[in-house]
């Protein structure tokens, strides 16, 4: 990615107009870079104002950054471009939940339902909806649909283990990541990770090894494990780094059934 980067930000010095800005953008959003990330977005929505997705990611970046009312005129601007696009009605639907603005959220969320949003949108909305009291929802192993937070919490029985549940986008739809101080930083974590599937399925495709199922891995930290738990959602699981890893993959099993469960109960 450090190559990618550098041929990209050279090409892009050579050709300010070039549409390259928006690999490049996207490439250090994943990696953190924030700051960077925004600027070149700044300037590429500046010279092609009329590009959807230059606005998208930088309602993107913005909301990495927290930075809502940036965000929400970004999106804005992409459904004044495409009316019909559902990212974007996504995104503003889970920055008003942000907000708690329950109304606006369930009006763009309903969009993207009927749009073809999938089952993390179906999810999203009936979470909105619960926060609103506007209707009851069933239940997967005794937790409602919309109790999203406490998903996975009768599986994480040890101490540090936390699991989330994340669309396509790096959105948190279910459960809680804890770090060592009890914090929750999903919403963070999310961020980090948004895009990371597709990483995935390329680097598998160009090695030849199938369709991933699960990756497991360690850091300074934890071990943490990860699986598509839908085309369009990834699960990740974390536990300390004591956890044997046969004990990982199967909390992990676990986690993703549930996921899937509560998922397709959330698309009824």
């Amino acid at each position: 990615m450090h190559d990618e980067i550098h041929r990209w930000s050279d090409e892009l010095a050579r050709d300010p107009s070039s549409l390259v800005f928006l690999q490049l953008a996207e490439a250090l959003r994943r990696q953190g870079q924030l700051d960077v990330a925004l600027k070149i977005a700044l300037r590429g929505v500046e010279r092609h104002a009329k590009h959807v997705e230059a606005h998208d990611l930088l309602a993107r970046i913005a909301v990495d950054q927290r930075d809502f009312d940036r965000a929400c005129a970004a999106w804005e601007t992409v459904l004044s471009l495409q009316p019909e696009h559902v990212g974007a009605m996504k995104g503003l639907g889970y920055v008003h939940f942000q907000q708690r603005r329950l109304t606006d959220a369930e009006h763009y969320l309903s969009r993207a339902a009927q749009a073809g949003g999938g089952s993390d949108v179906a999810a999203a909305l009936d979470a909105v909806r619960r926060s609103s009291g506007g209707v009851e929802v069933p239940a997967v192993d005794g937790v409602p649909l919309s109790d999203a937070h406490r998903l996975f919490a009768d599986l994480l029985v040890d101490e540090g283990q936390t699991a989330i549940l994340l669309d396509a986008n790096g959105y948190v739809l279910a459960g809680l990541y804890l770090d060592e101080e009890g914090h929750d930083v999903a919403q963070e974590i999310g961020a980090q990770l948004s895009g990371i599937s597709e990483e995935v399925v390329r680097s598998t495709r160009h090695l030849d090894l199938g369709e991933w199922r699960s990756i497991v891995f360690e850091t300074g930290a934890a071990v943490v494990a990860m699986t598509p738990a839908t085309e369009n959602s990834l699960l990740v699981v974390a536990a300390s780094r004591a956890t044997p890893l046969g004990l990982l993959r199967r909390l992990l099993d676990r986690c993703a059934d549930r996921a899937r469960a509560w998922l397709s109960g959330a698309g009824r």
